[in-house]
């Protein structure tokens, strides 16, 4: 029997597998796709945001991942006929100030030394990430068990059986459904979906296109919006309020691309071929929870939206990143199942407030000159520095909050910037997948507070000259301020310490959990 299992092998479902595999367990990932047919080519790029690109930096990520990015980047220079260089092919890219955008309106970082975000995006091919991740997942022990469909899932005491297309079963102690949209796993647990209806078809597509120079320079057309893409070659995105796609499965003709792009761009274009195509709409749905006893959620299995704006990828990984080391400490038995509670509570208004904002963004793209109104006034609140620094946190997550109101403003946010010392010596135990307990006063008595942790939590002491109006700061595996303080004083830290990582090794010890 398998500690784990996950079911589905995309990004998210590969990033909390090899959470899982640094927190101690055997998770097996059950992917329904045959891996000689993983997919070898993926539509658009998809840009990895501040707070996901922080969170792959915890685990030495971001360094190679940079590398991959370099070889797309030289890739794409090449189709575009520039020289075959990693450089970012577009000049917003290259100033490394792009934060992504907001309804298609452009968000930029203002002024320079701004370390809560990545100096440069990463954007990648989806299956480019896939395989990335599933190259380190396998290479920490993660099991992946390609051409694995999961029809059904059942819950038998203390065990939840995943059940195959061919009939075989796969036990384990918990099942996590990262199984996307249309999620089986979901459905079988009967967790409510609620949401929204479509009211608009996205189409994008690779196509060639006769008279090219003939398609609208402004994406906002009279129908809707038709977009060239930038940074790939014949790549092109339409968007219409039609009510939303019917069949999504149904493949996209050359004959439907080419209507949809005279409808929505208002051009007679001629679109002579079409090699590879998918729809997508705004249905915008969030599971009522993301556990339902030994079965949980992740990615778009737990939150569907619209597309725009990035924003999904990175709401899965996050997911991940929150689920892995509180599922690791309830299945070693070192943390109680309440903790997976915490889980829901802290993801899903995340979720809620994801799909709030990319509700918004739908809204602000519809054709029509009070839209188009809105969007100019929009374009100028946006000048305003405040305004542009919340849309980018906003954009990029990095304004989470999962404590508000804490004794502490740190408690609940991720990490602050430290010494680079100290970052060094935090960087070892996090990249594997360890909690740290920093004490910045040398203070014996927060020491001793820990020691019965120090199985679950790394306790480094060092003075910190950057930071100097904190004495102690507890550090959850994701990254997230658990317990932080300004004097050597420890109160409220041996409450955060079980809260977050179990009791005591010397209250697990004794027979009725106490010494």
């Amino acid at each position: 029997m398998s500690d784990v299992l996950v079911v589905g092998g995309g990004p998210v479902g590969l990033l909390l597998a090899g959470e899982l595999r640094l927190a101690g367990l055997e998770p097996l990932v059950l992917e329904t796709a045959d891996g000689a047919e993983r997919r070898t080519r993926s539509l658009g790029l998809r840009g990895i945001n501040g707070r996901s690109t922080q969170s792959l930096r915890l685990r030495g990520l971001t360094e190679p991942l940079a590398r991959v990015q370099q070889e797309t980047f030289a890739r794409l220079n090449a189709a575009r006929g520039h020289d075959d260089s990693s450089a970012a092919p577009v000049p917003e890219l290259r100033s490394a100030r792009a934060r992504g955008h907001f309804a298609g309106l452009r968000l930029f970082q203002q002024g320079a030394g701004d370390n809560t975000l990545q100096r440069e995006p990463h954007l990648l091919r989806q299956h480019v990430f896939e395989q990335f991740l599933l190259d380190w997942a396998t290479g920490l022990g993660v099991r992946v068990r390609h051409g694995s469909e999961v029809v059904d899932v059942v819950e038998e005491g203390e065990a939840v059986v995943a059940v195959l297309a061919d009939g075989s079963t796969v036990r384990a102690s918990y099942l996590v459904g990262c199984d996307g949209g249309h999620s089986t796993v979901r459905k079988r647990a009967w967790i409510e979906f609620v949401g929204t209806e479509p009211t608009m078809t996205g189409r994008v597509a690779m196509v060639e296109v006769a008279d090219l120079a003939a398609l609208p320079s402004n994406p906002r057309g009279p129908g809707g919006m038709v977009t060239v893409s930038p940074l790939v070659p014949g790549e092109i995105t339409t968007m219409e309020f039609d009510g939303g796609p019917g069949d999504r499965t149904a493949p996209v003709t050359l004959e439907e691309m080419q209507a949809s792009i005279r409808r929505a761009g208002g051009v007679d274009a001629t679109v002579t071929s079409l090699t590879v195509a998918s729809r997508y709409s705004d249905n915008t749905r969030l599971a009522a929870t993301y556990r339902k006893g030994r079965v949980l959620l992740a990615g778009d299995a737990a939150h569907v939206h619209a597309p725009i704006g990035g924003q999904g990828l990175n709401l899965g990984l996050q997911d991940a990143m929150n689920l892995g080391w509180k599922l690791g400490l309830v299945v070693r038995g070192l943390a109680p199942e309440s903790l997976l509670d915490t889980y829901t509570a802290e993801r899903h208004p995340i979720g809620a407030w994801v799909l709030r904002n990319s509700r918004a963004q739908v809204a602000l793209m519809r054709p029509g000159p009070q839209v188009e109104a809105l969007r100019e006034v929009f374009a100028e609140v946006l000048e305003i520095p405040a305004v542009m620094r919340h849309f980018v946190a906003m954009a990029n997550s990095t304004e989470i909050d999962y404590s508000p109101g804490s004794a502490h403003p740190l408690v609940g946010r991720f990490m602050p910037d430290l010494d680079p010392e100290v970052r060094e010596l935090v960087a070892v135990p996090l990249r594997q997948g360890r909690a740290v307990l920093l004490d910045l006063a040398d203070s014996a008595r927060i020491r001793s507070v820990a020691a019965g942790h120090s199985d679950r939590v790394q306790i480094i002491t060092t003075p910190s000259t950057a930071r100097s109006e904190l004495a102690g700061l507890l550090i959850r595996p994701d990254g997230y301020v658990a317990w932080a303080r300004a004097t050597a004083d420890p109160e409220g830290l041996a409450d955060a310490l079980t809260s977050w990582f179990g009791v005591q090794q010397s209250r697990r010890s004794c027979p009725g959990g106490t010494p």
